[in-house]
């Protein structure tokens, strides 16, 4: 199987970790210009409208790199989106990377088959994290692009 052509521009084949807290708008930058797909959690932006205000700075700075850089262009970007039932403003969240039709969703806690819809509405693409071969047959059933196979002690899995 081919990889999705969202690939095609990196260098290393390499997601950064959407790390809590630590990751934000500077650190995908740095990330997706040098070649890897730069990550970050949704609700690592507080108050939620800040958001909007990370998506808007991600992707003035990239379209400006790859203008000055077109013989290296930055890599795709990604937003984590916790899709637990407990995440009260996913739906929020997903509004917004709609706006900005994030390229990558990589979704953590449960997979969504409305939420893989959305993405591949404005073109992006799913990738889920997954624990066991259990939740990664689910994933692929409700319709993710991508599995990325974490321990299960891994972020919010423990």
């Amino acid at each position: 199987m081919a990889l999705p052509p969202i690939f095609d521009r990196l260098r290393l084949p390499v997601i950064g970790s959407p790390l809590f807290i630590v990751s934000g708008p500077e650190l995908v930058i740095a990330q997706c210009k040098a070649g890897v797909v730069g990550s970050f959690p949704a609700l690592n932006a507080r108050p939620q409208s800040l958001l909007d205000e990370w998506l808007h700075q991600i992707t003035e700075e990239l379209a400006a790199w790859d203008r000055d850089n077109p013989d290296r262009l930055s890599a795709p970007y990604a937003v984590n989106q916790i899709v637990h039932k407990s995440n009260d403003r996913l739906e929020q969240d997903i509004a917004t990377c709609a706006k900005w039709k994030v390229p990558i969703t990589i979704t953590s806690l449960g997979a969504r088959e409305e939420l893989n819809q959305a993405v591949h509405s404005w073109g992006g693409i799913t990738l889920h994290d997954v624990i066991d071969d259990r939740f990664a047959r689910k994933a692929v059933e409700k319709g993710a692009d991508g599995l990325i196979p974490v321990a299960a002690g891994a972020g919010g899995h423990a």
